[in-house]
């Protein structure tokens, strides 16, 4: 048993979150239930709104997890059989099979080793006269290079749907994720940066078609937002229940605290691993990343994250394998060695604790316990 059993410093802590803004969480919870407003009631449409302001962008549909809001980005987009698109393997496989979901084929391209983006050379090499769109991720909350992919996109008239589920606020160049494609994906899982109390998402953009067509998507196919009963085309039910809009209504004002917040734990993290053989995360010139997840590059990755969780550290791994290595995508004919960053850069990868209420002494032991590992030798 570990000798921190008592005392765990957990990978995320949501039950000490609630308990800092329970009285501004509460109230919304309980207006959604007395109007019984459940399904787009008016909190969705105070949250649409106000994440739309926030980011400048004309159109916000809540839908119910940031999965289908990159599928309904696809399917919005006219992507299908026949199409490619293009994305990263070191990502939540989502991304992928929102692509895959619309008939489509995921192309996987490389990555930099040092801020695990989309490596846009890669990218270039990588596009064919079947290829639709791009899907960059912003992973780690640290931006994509979107002021180089941009241009290579809309040369070709290729559309870009941004996976922003890891990175609001983050900024490239001085603009939001978020704001730099056709449309943007979010997801509002509990972990996230801003979470809700289950699943949810949204889809962001300035195009109003797109916007009709997504909205549309995730209504039954219904024109409007009313239950019609007139479907248009093939769609889900995927909608953001007024419950979590009301909950990110209340939390979305206290997200550039929480971000700062993150950014102070990766500094201390920064400062107290500078003498350890430890690859800290890196951020690109221009970039001005979130911390969604605060991830190391360390020899002996495996033991080390063991020994993490046995010290009473939750630390975890993001993500075990690269997604052109899964099973279910054997039938794309990639094999160990085709993307061999990719590969090496997640044999190394380890996620440390972070979240906006971690405190400097649980900073302190997490890099304690890591330097009693690298003592201890291999």
């Amino acid at each position: 048993m570990s000798k921190h059993s008592n005392d765990r410093i957990p990978f995320v802590d949501l039950a000490k979150q609630f308990s800092l803004i329970e009285n501004d969480v509460m109230p919304a919870i309980r207006s959604v239930a007395e109007e019984a407003a459940f399904i787009r009631g008016p909190a969705l449409t105070d949250f649409e709104e106000r994440f739309a302001d926030l980011h400048n962008i004309k159109h916000a549909i809540g839908v119910a997890s940031g999965t289908d809001a990159l599928s309904i980005s696809v399917r919005t987009l006219e992507i299908g059989p026949g199409d490619e698109v293009v994305t990263v393997p070191n990502t939540w496989i989502s991304t992928a099979f929102a692509i895959s979901h619309a008939g489509a084929t995921p192309v996987f391209v490389e990555i930099n080793p040092d801020t695990h983006q989309m490596d846009p050379a890669a990218l270039e090499k990588a596009l064919t006269p079947r290829t639709k769109a791009v899907i960059p991720v912003h992973l780690f909350g640290h931006p994509a290079p979107m002021s180089d992919i941009g241009p290579i996109c809309q040369r070709r008239g290729i559309k870009i749907v941004e996976d922003v589920a890891q990175a609001p606020l983050a900024r490239e160049q001085g603009r939001l994720a978020g704001t730099l494609g056709d449309m943007a994906c979010f997801s509002f899982y509990p972990s996230k940066n801003l979470g809700a109390y289950g699943d949810g998402g949204l889809i962001l953009t300035d195009n109003d078609d797109l916007a009709a067509t997504a909205l549309r998507f995730s209504n039954y196919g219904q024109n409007g937002t009313i239950m019609s009963g007139v479907h248009d085309t093939v769609g889900y039910n995927s909608r953001l229940d007024s419950l979590q809009a009301a909950i990110l209504l209340r939390k979305l004002p206290y997200l550039r605290e929480w971000t700062e917040a993150r950014r102070r734990a990766a500094a201390r993290y920064d400062e107290l691993l500078e003498p350890l053989p430890v690859k800290c995360p890196a951020a690109a010139p221009g970039a001005e990343p979130v911390y969604h997840l605060y991830v190391v590059q360390i020899d002996n990755r495996d033991a080390c994250h063991a020994y993490l969780r046995e010290n009473g550290v939750m630390a975890q791994l993001h993500y075990p394998i690269p997604l052109h290595l899964q099973k279910c995508y054997r039938n794309l004919g990639y094999k160990e060695g085709d993307l061999p960053i990719s590969e090496g850069v997640n044999r190394r990868i380890l996620s440390l604790p972070i979240y906006p209420e971690i405190t400097d002494e649980q900073i302190k032991r997490v890099v304690d316990v890591l330097a009693r590992f690298i003592e201890s030798g291999p």
